[in-house]
């Protein structure tokens, strides 16, 4: 999933109704997360640690990504469950909102970005990697 893609363009033309929806699905989105499982909670357990280690990190595009190799299978798999249900919140956000769903995942994924802790990897929209300082 490394497409390098300017998503503020898309963001600066979609109508204000739109992202006032956007929002308040993010907070939907945000309880969803919030309400986890036992097991999605060590799940996520697994992934901080690998976003600590910069094994992991928010992307521009509202996805987990691979800032460096070295990621185990069983995290990589978990990526991929993370990543398709994140599609599967988008999808629904973008069809509320009347938006894309790149546009969905573009204003979830700088809410992400800026939650980031120090120490960990998110990639910019110029598609390159940095450490949160």
């Amino acid at each position: 999933m490394m497409r390098k893609q300017n998503n503020s363009a898309a963001i600066q033309q979609t109508p204000r109704r739109a992202i006032y929806v956007l929002m308040a699905g993010l907070m939907t989105l945000a309880l969803a997360f919030a309400l986890t499982a036992p097991q999605a909670a060590a799940q996520t357990g697994a992934i901080n640690t690998a976003k600590a280690q910069c094994l992991v990190g928010e992307m521009s595009d509202g996805y987990l990504g691979f800032p460096k190799g070295g990621a185990s299978e069983a995290v990589r798999k978990q990526v991929r469950n993370i990543n398709i249900k994140r599609r599967a919140e988008y999808s629904s956000l973008a069809k509320k909102g009347g938006v894309t769903v790149e546009v969905a995942a573009a204003l979830t994924a700088e809410k992400l970005i800026r939650r980031a802790k120090k120490g960990h990897c998110i990639r910019r929209p110029n598609g390159k990697w940095v450490t949160v300082k």
